[in-house]
């Protein structure tokens, strides 16, 4: 919720509201890009995050998580069917597997 001193320059200036609230997204989007996700532990909704995880890759890396137990490496990530090594690769700055 917007207080009164911040709403009433943005309905003066359009233009300045609109790239406040563009700086506000892009913010957003860069600190979830930064996120770290331990996938030992990651909710499907945290592994989608990642690059090239949709929904039915999240649920091989949960699946196979219960299946095999923890993973000791972020490399085991590729054990998972539909996880080749470039996504493995895009992610590799975002994954952990401790907390």
């Amino acid at each position: 919720m917007l207080n009164n001193a911040h709403a009433a320059p943005c309905f003066e200036n359009p233009q300045r509201a609109y790239n406040y609230l563009l700086a506000q997204e892009n913010a957003k989007i860069q600190a979830r890009d930064e996120a770290t996700v331990n996938i030992n532990r990651a909710s499907e909704g945290e592994l989608v995050s990642l690059n090239g995880i949709g929904s039915s890759k999240a649920q091989a890396i949960i699946l196979y998580r219960e299946m095999f137990g923890e993973f000791k490496t972020v490399d085991e990530l590729a054990k998972v069917k539909g996880i080749g090594a470039k996504t493995l690769e895009k992610n590799r700055r975002r994954l952990s597997v401790q907390d």
